[in-house]
């Protein structure tokens, strides 16, 4: 079969590349037409929707899995187009497409739909209220792909980071490197979930028997705050030989750290359904983190 997955070059999109590559022929597109490696790959610009359903008709792919976002929460405030360009109306487009030729789509969303009020873990059939535009064009794509009526998978996320591409674990890292002294938000809370898991998953859910559609949350199992997830890479990068010394990680309340686009305090997903539907066990974001480290290591 031929996997086609839309923004291969993002931190996710690099780990469905390997997890989906026993699958059969896996096709990458980018905006700009070339790979992290440096490869050739199709264009797929997500700022024309319209430019999409051509590329299609000429790959027809066995599945589609959608990897590509608008992800500058803070820009998206101020770059409405493009962001619900991206975010809604290109996978509504996609999942059309798909519906119309009988093509499994899987798509990802995020922890954003929410306005972070909660204090349980969000379970997949709750209300959503996103803060700002990013969240709300997340939304609303999620709702065109559901109207599309075709198979899909939906995967709402949060806190992803992988050993390579632009993510906390990273920048914790370089920053963590040059000082002596942090000071990280401590009243957000919500899984830290390696880009890995949700590839490798994403597989499993796609050889399941039972020709799975809906939405389901994706994250590890646990919950921390972002000053608890700074120290906890902290504490492992010298266990691990990654850093020789680490800074002192002060918590401060988000107020201290004003950002333009809000962001929910409670991000934690309640991933039982997924567990339970495809039968398998979720590691804990202490466990993902481990393995990320190793292979920064």
């Amino acid at each position: 079969m031929t996997v086609l997955v839309f923004g291969g070059n993002g931190q996710l999109g690099q780990e469905l590349l390997r997890a989906l590559a026993p699958l059969g022929k896996v096709v990458a597109t980018t905006r700009s037409g070339t790979l992290p490696d440096g490869s050739t790959c199709e264009v797929a610009d997500f700022g024309r929707p319209d430019s999409l359903p051509a590329l299609l008709d000429r790959l027809q792919p066995s599945v589609v899995v959608n990897a590509a976002a608008y992800t500058a929460v803070d820009r998206a405030e101020r770059d409405v187009d493009a962001t619900f360009a991206a975010n809604a109306q290109a996978p509504g487009v996609i999942a059309r497409w798909c519906a119309a030729h009988g093509v499994p789509f899987v798509h990802y969303s995020t922890d954003y739909v929410f306005d972070g009020q909660g204090t349980a873990p969000y379970r997949e059939d709750e209300p959503t209220a996103p803060l700002g535009v990013y969240g709300t064009s997340k939304r609303d794509g999620e709702d065109a792909v559901r109207a599309a009526g075709g198979r899909h998978l939906i995967f709402r996320t949060a806190w992803v980071y992988a050993s390579h591409g632009a993510n906390f674990l990273r920048t914790m890292l370089r920053v963590g490197a040059e000082r002596d002294q942090l000071r990280v938000v401590a009243d957000q809370i919500g899984t830290p979930t390696p880009a890995a898991l949700i590839a490798d998953v994403t597989v499993q859910a796609l050889q399941h028997p039972g020709a799975l559609s809906g939405t389901w949350h994706l994250t590890a199992s646990g919950q921390t705050s972002w000053h608890g997830f700074a120290e906890a890479i902290f504490a492992e990068a010298l266990v691990m030989g990654v850093l020789d010394k680490v800074p002192s990680v002060e918590a401060i309340p988000s107020s201290e750290y004003p950002t333009p686009a809000k962001r929910p305090a409670w991000s934690v997903l309640d991933n039982r359904k997924l567990q339970q539907d495809l039968g398998i066990a979720l590691p804990t974001w202490q466990d993902g983190l481990k393995r990320v480290m190793a292979e920064i290591a």
